[in-house]
């Protein structure tokens, strides 16, 4: 009997090392620095969430999460980099809607595969869009920018985040509702578009909402419209897409979090733990809701199917569309 108490710990161990070993995961984890890569401009709605995210996670991890903007190019240059980065759990990623879902439908090459170089961790959340115009512009809803970019169409130039971002998404098919050819503006991110609404150097953009409400409660920026199926409890006066004519466009803007493919499971399903835990914080559930943003916390497989169906979606969205790129 007592023999049998004796190696049963051993016994024990054993198979706990042969899982690590088994999963490639060390028990530690983690004993370095994360990096964490952002593939839009600082000062942009995602990036201020990542980093209040990786502020308080570094606390809990007892290691910092290192904040990695790699912007341009509709989000390729961070996919690419977080695809070909290890597979140990040192380097995750925000990934969002072009990323997966739309550069797929309008590049006719990529640098990574959308459906096998990323392991999923989680969804993160979605955003909140905003049809926008600067406030000196003389355009109070969006029937009155219809009248005027339907009679001078080149006079309103529309901001976007490249090829296969939302905003250009959104744009490709207003033009197409509306029979009209407003001419796109890439920028490298929500923040950077909101200077240039500013300025004036664009007259319109859909970005999301948490990137200027700073800019629309100070009467910067005007909202026309906002996505969702109900209005934002930020800005209660403004209408619906529905409810201002904008029917028919269904995209969701969402941001969600991988790891290159090959990262080890257990490593996977500590960070999704971590991320739904600060989530349902209510400290930090009221900041995202002030970034205007909805949390959507799924599991890695939930996620995975996610993505699946939202590449599918997709595709017959915007097939129609497609430019060689």
């Amino acid at each position: 009997m007592s023999k049998a108490l004796t190696t049963r710990p051993a016994v024990s161990a054993a198979l706990l090392l042969f899982a690590s070993a088994s999963f490639g995961a060390d028990p530690a984890y983690p004993v370095k620095p994360i990096r964490v890569i952002v593939p839009i401009a600082a000062g942009s709605v995602t990036d201020v969430i990542m980093r209040a995210a990786g502020q308080e996670l570094s606390a809990r991890l007892k290691q910092p999460l290192v904040i990695d903007n790699r912007t341009g190019a509709s989000g390729i240059i961070g996919a690419e980099a977080c695809a070909k980065a290890a597979p140990d759990g040192y380097t995750i990623c925000a990934i969002y809607t072009a990323t997966t879902s739309v550069n797929p439908q309008v590049f006719d090459k990529l640098p990574y595969d959308p459906a096998k170089d990323f392991a999923p961790i989680t969804n993160l959340y979605y955003v909140t869009g905003v049809l926008v115009v600067p406030a000196s512009l003389p355009v109070n809803t969006v029937e009155e920018l219809k009248t005027l970019v339907t009679t001078k169409p080149r006079a309103v130039s529309f901001g976007t985040i490249g090829p296969g971002s939302y905003p250009e998404v959104f744009l490709t098919w207003l033009n197409r509702q509306w029979r009209t050819d407003m001419p796109a503006v890439p920028y490298k991110g929500g923040g950077p578009i909101t200077i240039a609404l500013m300025s004036n150097e664009i007259q319109a953009s859909a970005v999301g909402l948490g990137n200027l409400i700073g800019q629309v409660q100070g009467g910067q920026v005007r909202a026309l419209a906002v996505s969702g199926t109900k209005r934002s409890p930020l800005f209660p006066r403004v209408p619906t897409f529905a409810e201002a004519g904008l029917t028919g466009f269904a995209g969701n803007l969402w941001w969600g979090l991988a790891a290159p493919a090959g990262t080890p499971k257990p490593i996977i399903a500590r960070l999704n733990a971590e991320f739904a835990q600060l989530f349902k914080e209510p400290r930090f559930a009221e900041f995202l809701e002030k970034q205007a943003v909805e949390p959507a916390i799924t599991s890695p497989e939930a996620y995975a199917a996610f993505l699946k169906a939202d590449r599918e979606w997709t595709a017959k969205l915007i097939t129609s569309h497609r430019q060689p790129r």
